[in-house]
């Protein structure tokens, strides 16, 4: 092949994503091809170039000087390619191409797949890919855009748009309540038996006073720990303890009758919900438009509020 007839964006692409997924064969994962035609690639960007751009053994990669010097341009290039391919395919700001979005798992698979759907239905020339975890997210080496994150803890390093909060209340199904002594004070919850979800709380509860502001902690020692807001849910409605959960997975199990919330006073601080994404000089219509879905139907959703006091 003619190096005239060599697609340089791509080599472009390939060669950024080499370096930033961290080897040949994790880029063309992200790529959706095979390790020989990355390696094709870096192979034809080294002879367009006539530099030596990766120093490689079976252990490690390593930027030459010149690869570095690549890198650089290579980035400023793509994304002033990305800029203009979104500009001039879509002059009305309508979002193209693939978002990849990560989602928490709870969040991703329940209450956002309607205005998600609605948002795919209006933009036909967009795709999501929607990935579930609960861990924080690796924006680079997992290659997506943008990350829904549900807690306090936010790299500093990314924007964090914050969307709502989630309540987070105490509850326990009728039957359990039934065996204990009513629950009247905090020393009456700290006596029950308890669930924990261990992404945020594990050997302590901490309740604040939803009028006096007044805090209140104390010891648990759960029956059963699980970083799965619906295992909780349903370890808490098996009757095996308290919980203390996000409000919005138990509204219908309230409405219901199914679970109690005790102490109503008494609640958890709430969890900020974040909408994360890597800085950038330019930011796609597709991220755009999903960062406007997301701050509209976020603290609509049930059990969710906006935010009260002033975020990060």
């Amino acid at each position: 092949m003619g190096i005239e007839r060599i697609d340089r964006v791509e080599l472009m692409h390939t060669f950024v994503r080499i370096i930033e997924s961290g080897s040949l064969s994790a880029a063309a994962v992200q790529m959706n091809t095979t390790q020989a035609t990355v390696s094709r690639r870096l192979k034809s960007l080294e002879d367009l170039l006539g530099a030596r751009l990766l120093l490689r053994t079976t252990h490690a990669m390593k930027l030459t000087d010149d690869g570095e010097r690549c890198y650089q341009h290579a980035r400023s290039v793509m994304a002033s390619w990305q800029a203009l391919e979104d500009e001039i395919k879509n002059a009305e700001g309508e979002p193209v191409g693939v978002l990849r979005v990560r989602a928490p798992h709870a969040f991703g698979q329940d209450q956002l797949i309607d205005p998600l759907t609605e948002f795919l239905t209006r933009y036909p020339g967009l795709c999501v890919e929607w990935m579930l975890n609960d861990k924080s997210p690796d924006f680079i080496g997992d290659n997506i855009d943008c990350a829904l994150h549900v807690g306090p803890d936010v790299d500093p390093s990314v924007i964090a748009v914050q969307l709502a909060e989630v309540p987070r209340i105490v509850v326990a199904t009728p039957a359990l309540l039934a065996r204990y002594p009513a629950v009247n004070a905090i020393e009456d919850l700290a006596a029950l038996p308890w669930v924990a979800l261990s992404t945020f709380y594990r050997r302590e509860v901490v309740l604040n006073h939803a009028v006096t502001g007044e805090r209140q902690a104390f010891p648990v020692v759960p029956r059963l720990s699980s970083d799965s807001l619906y295992a909780v849910r349903r370890t808490i409605l098996n009757g095996l303890g308290a919980g203390m959960v996000s409000a919005w997975v138990v509204e219908d199990d309230l409405r219901e009758g199914r679970l109690v919330q005790l102490l109503p006073a008494w609640q958890a601080p709430p969890l900020p919900v974040y909408l994360l994404y890597p800085w950038a000089r330019y930011y796609p219509a597709r991220l755009r438009r999903f960062l406007e879905l997301m701050k509209a139907v976020m603290p609509e959703l049930a059990g969710m509020r906006q935010v009260t006091t002033p975020k990060r």
